[in-house]
């Protein structure tokens, strides 16, 4: 191969700006740097392609209560719990129930939950961002967490998405498995509850 090639593997780059040979990518230098931008070039050279996600970390105030909404209301499953005496916290990490088995094989992908013995005030949780759970029916869940007392700050009026908040206030998005259910009520008139 010529020396002024860059052969660049991964799923990610097969696509790459459509230089497609032979299920692998190659772009002469002068292409890539003259066309790719630097984020796209760091992301070459620094192996990002082979990223895999591993969780997401929640710091928690109550670990009963926050442990009461993520497993019995949501339904997670608690896979691996440590404590640390010297470092004064509890980490306690969860699955959903279709990724147990992947997360207990190889740790991944789960929510952990950082409880810190000597607690304080972590405001309002908006900068985090949320996390995000695919579900099979979003109806059924959203109507099964109100059962539960939770409040749905977001309804799925387009049968897609809604919003919910922890405890903690950590924004978490449920996301309709596959196409958008159909609008129905009460979801379809339901106004929002708050920020979301």
């Amino acid at each position: 191969m010529d020396s002024s090639k860059l052969a660049i593997d991964g799923p990610g780059w097969r696509a790459w700006r459509g230089f497609l040979v032979e299920r692998k990518p190659v772009i002469d230098q002068e292409t890539l740097f003259s066309t790719a931008d630097s984020f796209i070039i760091a992301l070459l050279f620094s192996g990002a392609a082979n990223m895999r996600y591993l969780h997401t970390m929640v710091r928690v105030k109550n670990l009963a209560e926050s442990l009461d909404f993520y497993c019995n209301k949501l339904g997670l499953i608690e896979v691996r719990r440590m404590e640390s005496e010297t470092g004064r916290f509890t980490l306690v990490y969860l699955a959903a129930p279709g990724d147990r088995q992947t997360a207990v094989a190889v740790d991944a992908p789960l929510l952990e939950l950082t409880y810190n013995w000597d607690t304080e005030d972590y405001g309002g949780g908006r900068n985090f961002g949320h996390l995000a759970f695919e579900v099979d029916d979003i109806y059924a869940v959203c109507q099964d967490l109100m059962a539960k007392g939770v409040a749905i700050n977001r309804p799925p009026r387009d049968g897609h998405m809604a919003f919910l908040r922890s405890p903690d206030q950590i924004s978490i998005e449920l996301l309709q498995k596959g196409q958008a259910l159909p609008p129905q009520e009460p979801w379809a008139s339901m106004p929002n509850l708050g920020v979301w």
